[in-house]
């Protein structure tokens, strides 16, 4: 269901309406044919097979085992987390609202630890290891996590630098070439500034990395290399927390393994850049 939560916006109409459907009910997806899904969705069978086969199955029958894999693995998830459901209501108490919300944050994360393109991510740490500056553009919540990756990487001894002005990561941009990369943030892969500043990143020369939760969003069609996250909507706050989630994480994996790549080089600056301001910690 992450799957088409992701490709929402770049469906047709009539995809658009079955994936309300299959999103809807799953259940009925699983239970039933190809030709009750069509007759449910006021379609043609034909148009369920590419709808499937646009969402990268094989056909229905993949489908329908995607799905009934999904909900397994989602109603152990709930019951581990006592939670009926990951929307936070009104109504819930303390103990209910901090395990719906765990339950959210830890489903993104490992919905997208399971999804992520381990031979993409070992492609964007050569990038990052080889580039002379790594410009990082995010806005709002992903600006956040921008700012969380430039720590990282300056801690580390590489030369990397957030950029959550618009005006700043344009410019910014524009003086980058091919030595350099720039790493843009945007859950939805739409934010104005973001694409922007990728595109002219882009014209620039540098390697383009996308980190967002929709691999068709323009952001991703800008950028060279893609990491997706695979968080699902929601209609509360929990889902724009376990976006920000999710983003951190492939950050993390990011950070680690370039880590593990310079290792001896790169402990040695954590841990001269930790005694630097050791004198600042109170006791």
């Amino acid at each position: 269901m992450t799957a088409i939560h992701q490709r929402l916006s770049a469906l047709t109409p009539t995809e658009r309406r079955i994936a309300t459907h299959v999103l809807a009910d799953p259940q009925s997806v699983v239970d039933n044919s190809i030709t009750h899904l069509a007759a449910a969705c006021g379609t043609s069978v034909a148009s369920i097979a590419r709808f499937t086969q646009s969402l990268g199955f094989s056909g229905y029958p993949d489908l329908r085992l995607a799905l009934a894999t999904e909900l397994d693995r989602s109603a152990s998830d709930r019951e581990r987390f006592q939670v009926s459901e990951s929307d936070v209501s009104r109504h819930d108490d303390a103990l209910t609202t901090v395990r719906k919300i765990a339950f959210a944050e830890a489903s993104a994360i490992e919905r997208t630890a399971r999804q992520i393109d381990i031979d993409e991510l070992e492609r964007c740490v050569d990038a990052v290891r080889a580039a002379r500056r790594i410009d990082i553009y995010g806005a709002a919540s992903s600006g956040l996590a921008a700012q969380d990756l430039e720590q990282k990487l300056h801690r580390a001894g590489l030369v990397a630098q957030a950029r959550t002005d618009l005006h700043l990561a344009l410019t910014g941009a524009a003086l980058l070439d091919e030595r350099d990369v720039a790493v843009a943030i945007s859950h939805s892969g739409r934010t104005l500034e973001i694409v922007q500043s990728a595109k002219v990143a882009a014209r620039a020369g540098a390697t383009t990395i996308a980190i967002t939760n929709n691999p068709r969003s323009p952001l991703a069609r800008v950028c060279s290399l893609v990491l997706v996250t695979a968080v699902s909507e929601s209609t509360f706050r929990s889902g724009a927390m376990a976006s920000r989630i999710a983003q951190l994480a492939v950050l993390d994996f990011l950070f680690t393994r370039i880590a593990q790549a310079d290792y001896d080089t790169i402990s040695d600056n954590l841990q001269r850049t930790y005694n630097a301001v050791t004198d600042h910690r109170i006791d």
